[in-house]
């Protein structure tokens, strides 16, 4: 992935070829970049409220993020996957006490109050998970849709900021039509970069 193309792929290729490489990470790589993901969320402009996500498996970050971007006065939403397939719901952070397992095996989620699918809407910034971006703002996520679904209820305005590790921002991935196109990416490197996007 040195060069960041791969044009022969579809998303099932580039998926095993990406989730085999963040499996040989060391443990000691990962805490680092999570590290860095967070400066780099504190060295952000916040809005009043960002919706992000909770890090599982092999995903860059941590909940150290969360705790940043509250600290930074912040509201935090995250989400919650629903019964059936669907729109993400959402619900507050207030801090790692009250997050509990969701749906997913290893996946936590807030334990308070659903404000359901449309809460993405008062986000000026959401952070969304990714295997890969490409410099269009085409995200390659895990295949479950649960973002495509849940990113058209998000503001018009609204920052979309995929997160994935440096190697991971790519020239160019497989796209469709229903693909939302991220506005932002952010890496442990890089930092905050700003994409074409929609």
């Amino acid at each position: 992935m040195r060069d960041g193309r791969h044009d022969e792929l579809d998303k099932g290729g580039w998926r095993a070829r990406l989730t085999a490489a963040r499996t040989a990470l060391p443990v000691a790589t990962r805490v680092a970049e999570a590290r860095a993901l967070a400066e780099a969320v504190g060295a952000l402009d916040l809005p009043a409220t960002v919706c992000c996500y909770v890090p599982f498996g092999t995903e860059p970050g941590s909940i150290a993020w969360l705790d940043v971007a509250r600290q930074a006065g912040a509201r935090v939403l995250l989400p919650v996957i629903p019964p059936e397939p669907g729109a993400l719901d959402w619900a507050e952070y207030t801090g790692p006490q009250t997050l509990s397992p969701g749906r997913l095996r290893g996946v936590l989620e807030p334990a308070g109050p659903r404000l359901g699918p449309g809460a993405v809407r008062e986000a000026g910034l959401v952070l969304i998970p990714a295997l890969a971006v490409d410099r269009a703002g085409v995200r390659l996520g895990r295949g479950a849709g649960y973002y495509d679904r849940s990113l058209g209820h998000a503001a018009a305005d609204a920052t979309l900021v995929a997160v994935v590790r440096d190697d991971e921002f790519v020239e160019r991935l497989p796209a469709e039509p229903h693909d939302v196109r991220m506005t932002a990416v952010l890496t442990p490197g890089r930092g905050f970069v700003p994409l074409t996007g929609r």
